[in-house]
């Protein structure tokens, strides 16, 4: 058996949690919302030509890695990235590192995740996870979404870190091998803020509020260009990747929230902590959103013209975001 000093912490988001878990276990603590910010991990795209479970693409996050990369890369440090070609070689590569007291963090495909909810599984393969040890019948396995520490034997492993699809993972295995002793948190922290404002207010149509903005649009023609039973298929994706796809809720808003807090703090500026509650309300009303447009999904609404309601809640939820992320750029000013 091999097992690495690997200390498990549960997150919302599993990209970040991975990130915050890998760092702190090497000595540098930091939080799950802190990478988040720093890595300008909020986001929103809409992508209608790119269909997921037979569904438009949506997305509140950037692309997988991104996060990582860009937290990395402020910070200062210095991450060994991986693919391989065929199972074995991805399965000798994770071995070594495990022999050498490295855990290792993994992109996987979520649909044959065997400890998942049968609800949670479906072909998505930009989830992460950390695995820490081996045993003689599979590996042990930090995932920052569950609970408690998890195991996976051999084969389901090997499958999950080969899934088939988009962002197919292609034994994608990643580690922290260079980290300062000092890093400039505060520069990071700017760089992360005015990123996530620059994408946010992009002018671009399919990003940003203006993204949010052609889907609300969208919205309100879905029922008669594609049917009810499509355009509720529609939504329920919108749903699913807002809320149960690793954001915590909100589409990432609460994390993004309890990051300014900290970034408040860490900066010395008391308007960051102002935009912190602001980004709470913004949640909120996104969680709102939500409720309503299942209940669309499920033929429960009570609204006598669900979908155009739907598209004036999320025109709104632009508009407070739009105005919101200005402010937040005149505050690091």
């Amino acid at each position: 058996m091999m097992q690495t000093d690997f200390k498990h912490r549960q997150s919302a988001h599993c990209e970040n949690g991975v990130i915050a878990n890998l760092l702190t276990d090497k000595g540098m603590a930091v939080s799950e919302p802190m990478m988040f910010g720093i890595g300008s991990g909020l986001f929103f795209v809409y992508l209608p030509f790119l269909k997921v479970n037979y569904a438009p693409a949506f997305s509140y996050r950037p692309m997988p890695g991104l996060i990582f990369r860009r937290a990395a890369k402020r910070l200062g440090l210095t991450v060994k990235r991986q693919k391989f070609s065929s199972p074995a070689a991805a399965a000798a590569a994770l071995d070594d590192n495990l022999r050498n007291n490295i855990p290792t963090g993994l992109q996987v495909g979520v649909y044959n995740l065997t400890y998942f909810p049968d609800e949670y599984r479906f072909h998505f393969n930009a989830h992460n996870l950390v695995v820490y040890g081996k045993t003689d019948t599979g590996y042990l396995i930090s995932d920052p979404v569950m609970e408690t520490v998890t195991t996976l034997t051999f084969q389901e492993l090997e499958r999950v870190r080969f899934a088939k699809g988009p962002f197919a993972p292609k034994g994608h295995m990643y580690y922290p091998t260079k980290w300062p002793e000092h890093p400039d948190l505060k520069g990071a922290i700017l760089k992360g803020i005015k990123n996530t404002c620059r994408d946010m207010l992009a002018p671009l149509p399919l990003i940003g509020v203006r993204g949010m903005r052609k889907v609300a649009d969208a919205i309100t023609k879905w029922p008669t260009k594609l049917g009810v039973k499509t355009a509720n298929h529609y939504l329920a994706q919108l749903v699913r990747m807002q809320e149960e796809i690793g954001t915590g809720g909100g589409g990432f808003r609460f994390i993004y929230a309890a990051f300014l807090q900290e970034a408040a703090d860490v900066l010395g500026n008391d308007r960051l902590l102002e935009l912190s509650g602001e980004m709470t309300a913004i949640g909120d009303l996104w969680r709102q959103f939500a409720l309503e447009a299942s209940r669309v999904c499920k033929n429960r609404s009570t609204q006598p013209d669900a979908y155009n309601s739907l598209a004036i809640r999320l025109q709104n939820l632009a508009d407070l975001e739009e105005a919101f992320f200005k402010k937040l750029r005149s505050a690091i000013k």
